[in-house]
């Protein structure tokens, strides 16, 4: 089977790179590569696998010929490109908010939901990266136990911003250290030696945007409207890798051990929970893997049947690159065995 022709829209941005890197690292096949991105980096050269590709402006027109569209330009672009790129016969998975609550459109880790691929009109969503940390070690539990409700609070790291905010926390820390006034651009507020609340809009209900993600993220992928479910999104001064203390309530009783065992044997998680150490997980050991680390299991006392744990993972590998990647894999499997 011939193998697909396949477009980056977005090339240019933390993700879009990052999604270059997975596909050379896990030897995704292709025939052609076609590199997307805004007017401004039209012309530019990007180097992939001994090659140079020259980048080119999205366009409607860009999607002639192509199979698979990888893209990660921000939530207006995707809605306004995507029906485009499907008209002309490509699958588009999208790693914006653009699509993830629209019914139609299967919402996917390919750990816990990869059944809901096959259920595409010409669009996947990848969800949001912090729903993607929490829920890839919370799955296991949940199918064993049947968790019925979780508080998740957030440590989210500068790259959930961008590139440039990652920059803007390097050139601030050099500031404040060298006593130079600290310059605020990307994020609203100083990030270096800083915490705030996470940075998007908040709803009548007081939670911000991305604490609704997680939370109607959740219900579509988990396909349990019954869960209830608790958000706090915090932006810390991290330049890579999310981090989350998770609370869980389950169903029926489970163990820190029991819990252990089955995090063992899950896809995509790695125990680190070494109490006589003290050493957890930390998005320092997280950066560049794709594996969601995962310790501090022990019992939540304030409810019954009730489990805490603290997770790590890359926001920009299994946090985006890697699950939209591991999507086309399942998406793409034939040419991938050819």
């Amino acid at each position: 089977m011939k193998k697909p022709d396949i477009a980056i829209l977005g090339v240019t941005g933390a993700v879009g790179q990052e999604l270059l890197a997975i596909l050379e690292e896990r030897k995704f096949p292709f025939a052609s590569l076609k590199l997307l991105a805004s007017g401004r980096s039209a012309g530019k050269e990007q180097k992939f696998m001994g090659k140079t590709y020259k980048i080119e402006e999205a366009t409607p027109d860009s999607f002639e010929g192509i199979d698979l569209v990888f893209a990660s330009a921000g939530g207006s672009i995707s809605k306004a490109l995507a029906p485009y790129a499907v008209k002309a016969g490509a699958v588009v998975v999208d790693n914006t908010s653009a699509f993830r609550m629209d019914p139609e459109v299967p919402l996917v880790i390919p750990e816990i939901n990869p059944e809901d691929i096959a259920k595409h009109k010409g669009i996947i969503a990848n969800p949001n990266c912090s729903t993607i940390i929490a829920l890839v070690p919370l799955w296991p539990i949940h199918k064993a136990v049947k968790i019925k409700r979780f508080v998740a609070v957030t440590y989210q790291a500068a790259s959930g911003a961008g590139a440039k905010a990652m920059e803007e926390l390097r050139i601030q820390a050099r500031d404040f250290l060298a006593g130079r006034p600290v310059q605020k651009n990307v994020l609203p507020h100083q990030i270096a030696f800083n915490v705030f609340s996470h940075n998007s809009g908040i709803g009548p209900d007081g939670y911000n945007e991305e604490e609704t993600k997680m939370i109607k993220e959740t219900k579509k992928i988990f396909h349990d409207s019954d869960i209830r479910i608790s958000a706090t999104c915090v932006r810390v001064p991290v330049l890579r890798a999310h981090s989350e203390a998770l609370h869980i309530e389950t169903e029926k009783p489970i163990t820190p051990d029991d819990a252990r065992v089955l995090l063992a044997k899950a896809p995509g998680v790695k125990i680190v929970d070494d109490r006589e150490r003290n050493y957890f997980p930390m998005p320092l050991e997280t950066t560049g893997q794709d594996d969601i680390h995962v310790g501090r299991l022990r019992v939540d006392s304030s409810v019954t049947n009730g489990l805490a744990m603290f997770v790590s993972g890359d926001q920009i590998r299994k946090g985006a690159a890697t699950n939209a990647v591991q999507i086309a894999e399942v998406l793409f499997k034939d040419w991938r065995l050819a």
